[in-house]
């Protein structure tokens, strides 16, 4: 299925959520001096347009991103990055996962997304192919183990499927386990939806079982509009960096004033 568009969704309480803790985690990252990869499995189309006619349409950046980013002070990374992106781009420009790696890691560093998605891999291209970014027309899957282990050895991936195939829920236990055995010092990043019903519980469990020692992380919030599904958002970090569990448990207390 390709009907997916993040651009109706992009700026949203669970992008807050989770662009706010990878670029922390990436700005960890790049704190030695050694060089590392970067690889996404649903990488969008990059850059976004909160003005545009998806955004308006459903207007979940206006409870999103345009409504809290007084949550970050100006020198945390998810807030530079925003400023980076505007600068370049225009003020109402927003950066997806891709961009807020390209804006935050070195020259030194290897970036690979991948989109299977025509248009939205096209914009992808437009987007960040300037900065040297690797994009891949793949499934993103099989892109990820296909080029695991990385060179540089160090790094993060992200794997931020849309979850409208259902098989999603249930290949990616699978997937993360092959991965972290082919990578085993990579910084696995899984993004997942938390919507009524809680469909992503079986998957979570079965993660858990196999990665104890990883870092599982909710917030939860409002439905955008009525009828909305999403009332949540989560992430499960495999080598998860010093200091994250304290980062996340400080965008707790922000997302608790929500409900």
């Amino acid at each position: 299925m390709l009907s997916y568009q993040h651009a109706y969704h992009a700026g949203n309480l669970a992008d807050v959520h989770k662009h706010a803790l990878l670029a922390w985690t990436l700005d960890y990252l790049i704190r030695k001096d050694k060089p590392l990869s970067y690889i996404e499995t649903h990488a969008g189309r990059g850059l976004y347009r909160l003005s545009g006619a998806e955004a308006e349409k459903t207007g979940e950046a206006t409870k999103g991103i345009l409504a809290h980013e007084n949550w970050f002070p100006e020198d945390h990374p998810y807030a530079r990055a925003l400023h980076d992106c505007r600068a370049m781009n225009g003020a109402d420009s927003y950066p997806g996962s891709p961009l807020i790696a390209a804006l935050t890691l070195r020259e030194t560093d290897t970036i690979h997304l991948g989109e299977l998605h025509p248009q939205e891999h096209a914009a992808l291209v437009a987007a960040l192919t300037p900065w040297g970014a690797n994009v891949y027309k793949r499934d993103g899957f099989d892109l990820a183990l296909a080029l695991t282990p990385p060179t540089p050895r160090r790094g993060l991936l992200l794997c931020d499927p849309s979850y409208e195939v259902k098989d999603d829920y249930d290949k990616i236990p699978k997937f993360f386990s092959l991965l972290a055995r082919k990578w085993n010092v990579g910084t696995l990043v899984l993004w997942y939806p938390i919507l009524a019903g809680h469909p992503h519980k079986t998957m979570l469990k079965a993660l858990q079982a196999q990665h104890p020692d990883a870092l599982t992380h909710e917030v939860s919030f409002p439905p955008a509009r009525p009828g909305h599904r999403m009332e949540g958002s989560g992430l499960f970090t495999v080598n998860p960096p010093y200091g994250l569990d304290a980062e996340a448990k400080s965008l707790t207390a922000l997302f608790r004033a929500l409900r």
